[in-house]
């Protein structure tokens, strides 16, 4: 179909196609609608631009009416536009393109312009801006966003030991598992951190896509509590806790504190071997075969039987201790069975067993087939019987009991007055002492040469050799205060003594050094050994009396 004086014009100027239409004389008007006219313009090459639908509605009646038109825009060029919408929170922004209609396709300044006209500032993202420039259009996209803010983390308090130290069978030196070994007791040391604080921090602030700062909230701080007991705070470090003692840390709902001592309802197969760096408490029994070893002290509610117990300071037994006897296991091993302290022991009563102190022994009731040794005394009976029946006791400066021996007349062997071990130690310390004066003696020709030829003498040596004489002299002062304690310790086993308050049986002997003497007959009325004039002299006493 044609439409005669039917023209169509692009003006650069106005970006718009511009119609014209002059009606031919004695010519028919065509019939024509909007949608021939849009094939014609899409025909001309105008297809992109965006339709003026009622102009191109006036074009069409005009036509058909034989009516002419000058000059009607009915499309025109139309660029691409960039729309910027923001969240309500103002935490988000998001473009909207609308496609060119024969126009200039988006560009990055048209999105730019669009963010500004919305205040976005922050929080753009530039990947999503040319994702948007690659595609030509975006709805909706994500094109910027606001930053949350972080709120601080409150302080905490951390536990810097562990809050169990597994306990597991050991494997022994013969490769095989020793139930009783369960491995060692967790033990922090004096100055050794157990907790952290953990300061709150303060937050870091958000931001709005328009530049807006979002204030963060710190946390809470904490501290530590007040109710702790064996810690303190590191002098190092504030925010640490320290243990102020040697011991078990124990957890508590407040943290950790540290407890001077191990406690446990009993020792057997189920708690394990205790090694422990402080002092232990047993509630109860101890098991045959258990072995307990502390570098304080050791108290005991129950019982002992054939076991070790070691202690660097003293052993208290509220109940009794009961030796192997020299039994033998199955593999025909005597069993291990013994009994040693530091300090001083007390029990309520010991039956076949090995005892040794370093300082005393204190027996309520009875000792029987034992073999007792202390560097002091060892006193058997208080408010019980005080018997001392057999066995061996060995003492620097007394054994006393309430009765020693039996009726049955068991040998009894009691040892006291000088000990092989101090007049040993005595020895050594002379002998140190020797060595340490001819050392002092050599350094002081040394330096009396450098006195007379200081140029013999390098300075450096002589240096050397006045370093080396104070350390010898401090040496000697030490050698000699200790010298002076053994001595005295010497001088008072002189005197030492053996008593039997209530009653003495045949069979018992008293031992000091080469000297001895044999009880011959019971003594009812009590007796007491002593050292007089190189022999060992008996002294019946009077009932009652020691």
């Amino acid at each position: 179909m044609e439409a005669q004086g039917l023209d169509f014009t692009y003006d650069p100027e106005s970006r718009s196609l511009v119609a014209s239409f002059t009606p031919e004389a004695g010519v028919a008007p065509p019939t024509i609608d909007v949608p021939w006219l849009e094939e014609r313009i899409a025909e001309l090459g105008h297809g992109a631009l965006r339709r003026n639908a009622a102009a191109l509605g006036v074009l069409a009646d005009s036509i058909k009416g034989a009516r002419p038109v000058a000059a009607l825009a009915v499309a025109e060029a139309v660029d691409a536009k960039a729309e910027v919408s923001v969240a309500g929170d103002k935490m988000a922004a998001f473009l909207s393109i609308t496609p060119p209609q024969g126009g200039a396709p988006i560009d990055d300044a048209a999105i730019r312009r669009a963010l500004a006209q919305q205040g976005v500032t922050t929080g753009i993202r530039e990947s999503a801006i040319a994702q948007a420039l690659a595609l030509g259009q975006a709805d909706n996209l994500l094109i910027a966003e606001g930053r949350a803010p972080v709120h601080g983390e409150d302080g905490r308090i951390e536990v810097l030991v562990p809050e169990s130290r597994s306990r597991v069978p050991q494997v022994n030196e013969k490769g095989l598992m020793d139930y009783r070994n369960l491995g060692e007791i967790l033990t922090v040391h004096a100055g050794q951190a157990v907790m952290q604080r953990i300061p709150a921090t303060p937050g870091t602030p958000g931001e709005t896509v328009s530049g807006a700062v979002i204030p963060a909230l710190a946390g809470k701080e904490t501290m530590f509590s007040p109710n702790l007991s064996g810690v303190a705070p590191d002098p190092a470090d504030p925010n640490k806790l320290a243990a102020a003692i040697t011991g078990q840390p124990v957890r508590t709902r407040e943290g950790v504190i540290v407890e001077p001592t191990y406690t446990v309802n009993e020792v057997t197969i189920n708690s394990g071997n205790i090694d422990f760096d402080g002092a232990v408490t047993v509630k109860g029994d101890v098991q045959a075969g258990m072995t307990i070893r502390a570098s304080g002290d050791i108290e005991i509610g129950g019982t002992v039987e054939a076991a070790v117990i070691v202690a660097g300071g003293d052993i208290v037994i509220k109940g009794g201790a009961i030796g192997a006897g020299g039994r033998k296991d199955a593999q025909g091993n005597e069993i291990p069975s013994y009994i040693q302290c530091g300090g001083s022991f007390t029990a309520t009563y010991v039956q076949q067993a090995k005892v040794e102190a370093g300082d005393s022994i204190f027996i309520d009731d009875v000792a029987m087939q034992s073999n007792l040794i202390a560097i002091n005394q060892i006193v058997v009976g208080h408010k019980q019987r005080g018997h001392i029946i057999g066995g061996r006791a060995q003492a620097t400066l007394l054994v006393k009991a309430k009765v020693i021996g039996s009726g049955a007349h068991i040998g009894t062997r009691i040892d006291i007055g000088l000990d092989p071990k101090l007049r040993a130690q005595q020895q050594r310390l002379v002998l140190h002492r020797q060595q340490v004066e001819e050392q002092l003696a050599q350094v002081v020709k040394l330096l009396e040469l450098a006195a007379k030829l200081p140029e013999r003498v390098p300075p450096e040596t002589l240096k050397r050799a006045r370093i080396t004489r104070e350390s010898l002299l401090r040496t000697l002062t030490r050698l000699g205060e200790e010298e002076t304690l053994l001595q005295e310790q010497l001088r008072l086993a002189q005197n030492a003594k053996v008593i039997a308050e209530q009653a003495v049986y045949e069979g018992m002997e008293v031992h000091c050094g080469l000297l001895h003497y044999a009880v011959v007959g019971d003594k009812p009325h009590g007796l007491q050994v002593r050292v007089a004039e190189g022999a060992l002299e008996a002294d019946q006493l009077a009932r009652g009396k020691s």
